[in-house]
C-alpha cells in the first residue's frame, strides 16, 4: 500500500499493520499517529436499572452501542431483579433526576431519547417538567426524537408505574413524544380498550393520538402472529403501515421492548424516517431473540451485541497492506 494511500477505511487492526509497512518509511512496532474519530450521534436513555441487564438503562446501552451511536443515562429506578422476576423497586430522588438531566443535557448536544421505566408519579413529573419547561441556560430548547416506551408492568407481573405516575404519563407525556411504543396490554391500559387483534390494534393507536401521540407502534410480540402497527400523522392525515413476521420460538424474550424502543431512537437520532426506523427496529430485536442467551431461570435476555460474533465481511480490492 502506498504512503499516501487514503486510510479512512482502515479498521484500526489495519492501520497498525499499515504502519508497520516498509512503504510507511515506519519500523515494525512503531506507534501509527492517532487518527480522531467522528463523533457519532448521542442517545439518551431515561430508564431504571436491572441488575440482570437484560432490560433497563444497562440494556438500552448495549442497544444503542450495537447501532454505532453513543448512549448516555439517566436512572429513574433501581431494582431488585433477575431473570426470575422484579423483586422490589426503588425510585430515584426526583431532584437527582432533573440535575442528571440538565448536566448531560448542558454538555452535550442529544440527538435521541427513549424514555423507559420511570418508577413514580414524581419522577414521571420530573421527566415530563425537563421535556416540556422552559429551556435553561446553555441547554437544548426541545430535545429530538424524543421515543416513549411506556414501561407499566414487568412481565412477570410487577407493578414498575403506579396508578399516579400513568396518569401523569398519558396527560404530560404522551403529548411531548415523537413516538410511543406500547405492546398490546400496555395500549389496552393507557387507553381503556381491549387489544388482542390487528383491529383492536388499530383502534387502540386511534385512540392514543386523541390523547396527542404524533406516531405509535404497537407491538405485537405477544400475540400468535407477530404483528406490529405503526400509525402515524402526516399533512395528509393519519397512516398505518403493518410489519408482520413469524412468533420467535425462544425463552430469550427479556428486555424485548425496551430493546425494540431504544433501537427506534437510534434510528431516529441518524436521520432515518419513522417507518424505515420502525422496521430496522423490528429486524433488530428479531435478530437479538434468535442469538439470545440461555442464561437465568427464567426468561434469558435478547443478544443485543449480536452482531460482534457475526463473521467479518471480506475486504475489498487493494484493502490489504502489502508487506
Amino acid at each position: 500500500m502506498p504512503a499516501s494511500a487514503d486510510l479512512t477505511c482502515l479498521t484500526p487492526d489495519r492501520l497498525k499493520l499499515h504502519y508497520r509497512t516498509k512503504a510507511s518509511g515506519r519500523e515494525e512496532g512503531s506507534q501509527a499517529p492517532k487518527v480522531m474519530a467522528e463523533k457519532p450521534p448521542v442517545v439518551l436513555t431515561i430508564a431504571g436499572f436491572d441488575p440482570s441487564s437484560g432490560a433497563g438503562a444497562t440494556a438500552d446501552i448495549k442497544t444503542i452501542a450495537a447501532h454505532a451511536c453513543y448512549g448516555v443515562a439517566c436512572l429513574t429506578a433501581l431494582t431488585v431483579q433477575s431473570t426470575s422476576g422484579v423483586r422490589r423497586v426503588e425510585p430515584v430522588d426526583p431532584a437527582l433526576v432533573t440535575e442528571t438531566l440538565e448536566e448531560l443535557s448542558k454538555d452535550i448536544q442529544i440527538d435521541a431519547v427513549h424514555i423507559g421505566m420511570l418508577g413514580s408519579a414524581r419522577v414521571a413529573a420530573a421527566v415530563a417538567d425537563f421535556l416540556s419547561g422552559r429551556p435553561a441556560r446553555n441547554r437544548q430548547s426541545r430535545l429530538p426524537n424524543i421515543v416513549l416506551d411506556p414501561v407499566l408492568k414487568s412481565s412477570s407481573g410487577a407493578d414498575l408505574l403506579d396508578a399516579a405516575g400513568v396518569r401523569l404519563l398519558i396527560e404530560r407525556l404522551i403529548p411531548v413524544a415523537d413516538v410511543i411504543t406500547p405492546n398490546v396490554d400496555e395500549a389496552a391500559a393507557l387507553t381503556g380498550l381491549k387489544v388482542t387483534d390487528l383491529e383492536e390494534m388499530k383502534a387502540a393507536a386511534g385512540r392514543l393520538h386523541e390523547l396527542g401521540a404524533a406516531a405509535v407502534v404497537v407491538t405485537g410480540g405477544h400475540l400468535e402472529k407477530a404483528i406490529d402497527l405503526l400509525s402515524f400523522t402526516t399533512k395528509r392525515g393519519i397512516e398505518q403501515e403493518i410489519f408482520k413476521a413469524e412468533r420467535q420460538r425462544s425463552n430469550a424474550t427479556h428486555g424485548t421492548g425496551c430493546a425494540f424502543a431504544t433501537a427506534m431512537a437510534c434510528h431516529l437520532a441518524l436521520d432515518r424516517g419513522i417507518a424505515e426506523a420502525a422496521l430496522l427496529a423490528k429486524t433488530y430485536v428479531t435478530a437479538a431473540i434468535t442469538n439470545g442467551y440461555p442464561l437465568g431461570k427464567g426468561p434469558g435476555p435478547v443478544h443485543h451485541l449480536y452482531r460482534m460474533t457475526e463473521p467479518r465481511r471480506a475486504a475489498g480490492p487493494g484493502s490489504e497492506s502489502q508487506e
